[in-house]
Formats: C-alpha cells, sequence, structure tokens
C-alpha cells in the first residue's frame, strides 16, 4: 500500500458549493482533498430544488453544482475550469500535468471522459430515471426524458469501458505512470455508471486494477 500524506493548507475566503449525492461536484472535491486544502463547503440540497431558486440562480444561471465563489465575489461554475484555477493558485501536487506535453495529455484524457464516458452515463441515467422525469437535462428549463437516448447512453458507457481496459492493460493510470485529475474524472464516471447498475465486469480485469489502485488513494471521498 503507498504512503500517502498530505498536508493540509488554509486557503482564502473560498466557499465551495456542493452536493454529496452528485457526481460533478464530487471530482472537484476529490481534487480538493488531493491538494489537502481547507476549503468552507456549502451544501446544496439538489432533491429539493435549492438549486432551482432565485438565490442560487443569482450565482449559476445553469442551476448546477459545483461552484467555486473566489473571495472577490466571482463565481466559476464548470469542474474543470474550478480545478484550473486551484492549480494554479495551489502548484504543489500538480493534478494537471508537470510540463507542457504532460498537461496535454491530462486535458485530453479530461476530454474523453467528460464526453465518452460521463456524458454517456448521464444520458444514460437522466434519461431512465423516474426521479428526472421532465428534467432529463440538467439547467432552468424542464426537458422530457427520450427513453431511446437511455439505451444509446448504456452502449456508450459499454465502449467507454471497453476503451479504458485497453488502456490500462499497458498504463498504470490514464497519463500514464502519472495519476492526475483524468484518473479522479474516470473514477467518478465509474462509480456514477453503478447507479444505473453498470458494472466494471469480470472480463474488464485491466479497470478493475485501476479502480482499485484509485479507490485506496485516502482522498477519495
Amino acid at each position: 500500500m503507498p504512503n500517502w500524506t498530505f498536508r493540509i493548507k488554509k486557503t482564502t475566503a473560498m466557499k465551495f458549493y456542493d452536493c454529496k449525492t452528485a457526481p460533478s461536484p464530487r471530482r472537484v472535491r476529490i481534487f480538493i482533498a488531493e491538494k489537502g486544502l481547507q476549503i468552507e463547503t456549502i451544501e446544496v440540497d439538489l432533491r429539493s430544488g435549492e438549486h432551482l431558486g432565485d438565490e442560487f440562480r443569482a450565482m449559476n444561471p445553469d442551476c448546477t453544482v459545483p461552484i467555486l465563489e473566489l473571495e472577490s465575489g466571482q463565481t466559476i461554475t464548470e469542474v474543470t475550469p474550478i480545478c484550473r484555477y486551484l492549480e494554479e493558485m495551489f502548484p504543489e501536487t500538480p493534478l494537471l500535468g508537470r510540463d507542457a506535453a504532460e498537461r496535454a495529455q491530462v486535458s485530453d484524457w479530461i476530454a474523453k471522459v467528460e464526453q465518452q464516458g460521463l456524458g454517456a452515463i448521464a444520458e444514460l441515467f437522466r434519461n431512465r430515471a423516474k426521479g428526472f422525469a421532465g428534467r432529463a437535462v440538467t439547467g432552468p428549463v424542464s426537458i422530457e426524458q427520450i427513453p431511446e437516448l437511455a439505451e444509446r447512453g448504456m452502449q456508450r458507457t459499454g465502449v467507454f469501458f471497453d476503451r479504458l481496459n485497453k488502456h490500462f492493460a499497458s498504463n498504470q493510470y490514464l497519463a500514464g505512470d502519472y495519476y492526475s485529475f483524468a484518473d479522479i474524472s474516470a473514477f467518478v464516471a465509474v462509480d456514477f455508471a453503478a447507479w444505473s447498475k453498470i458494472e466494471i465486469g469480470e472480463e474488464r480485469e485491466a479497470l478493475q486494477r485501476w479502480y482499485d489502485l484509485v479507490r485506496a488513494r485516502p482522498a477519495i471521498c
């Protein structure tokens, strides 16, 4: 078992708007933990529709979490830009790459995970789960579910898992031997897929090895 240690740093008066049951803010929450940061966290109750209220809309008209509110009052409302900001402010334990080539590689994989993984799983989950009837797409506008998209999302998720399995057959992490935010995002995607009863499966041994390696990290939350 690797020996990981974390140095806790005090931040400025930033605020992190979270929801422990949602995959998107979880990506940032793990990133913050890997950095050893302490940021005031405000839990947003998505189940009750708090994110659709006027007060929340004033911060983020897209009605989504996460949000990082800076000391100046400025808000950042997308996952990867939040992490890029924190990476620049707290460069120790770099998670977005250590040089130009690695940063490009990590960014490449983040895009793949978001488009081919998280996007596919969200398509499946939000178009099939009963709790998202009329809320198939995030945001302030109600959009009805399309069952056919759930089926397509399931197929796309399987393709994504197969791609990861092939990659991890010869790589420890997504960026070779370097653990990064891309791995955090892919780990959250795998857990998100389990909500729709899509498991890694015995046939994807390399993906399972990687998943177990990431899951053992103390920052996983």
